[in-house]
């Protein structure tokens, strides 16, 4: 029962999402291909990986991750920033153009979450946020993600 009502609400985001995306389309306002959109996303959810982090998370080589990464550069999605620490090395930072696109599904989330805020107690909410939280950082040990603004240990490395 736990698995249907999961796999319900995650469908339910991705369909929204994808409702959203078709109409812009429609307007031809998006300009993204599918592989392109999951690269952004996956690249987003990486919080500013360097090109070879992005190829090894995907598990394809850096020439086509450079590839893939050069036409979302010229799309005005992506740019690519120097690194204080490494200046040989680029961090792949998205760009406003992108968190409009993004902002696509993620005022959807808000919009859902000010209803959960509103249907139930604040204890309830709270039990909620430590659940997600536990499911995130625990139980998904597979996907290691960056936090605004947190680096990831090397262990924790997409490798």
């Amino acid at each position: 029962m736990l698995e249907k009502e999961f796999s319900s609400v995650y469908t339910k985001f991705k369909l929204h999402f994808y409702q959203k995306v078709f109409s812009r389309i429609q307007d031809r306002e998006a300009s993204l291909t599918t592989v392109e959109t999951f690269c952004m996303e996956i690249i987003h959810a990486l919080g500013k990986p360097t090109i070879n982090e992005f190829a090894s998370f995907v598990n394809i080589s850096p020439p086509n991750a450079a590839y893939k990464v050069n036409s979302l550069v010229k799309k005005g999605y992506l740019i690519r920033e120097q690194s204080d620490d490494d200046k040989r090395e680029y961090h792949l930072c998205v760009t406003q153009k992108y968190r409009d696109y993004y902002n696509i599904s993620y005022q959807y989330l808000a919009t859902v979450m000010h209803r959960i805020e509103e249907r139930f107690p604040p204890e309830e909410v709270a039990q909620l946020e430590q659940i997600l939280h536990v499911i995130s950082r625990e139980l998904m040990p597979e996907i290691p993600i960056r936090e605004p603004g947190e680096v990831l240990p090397d262990q924790e490395r997409p490798s």
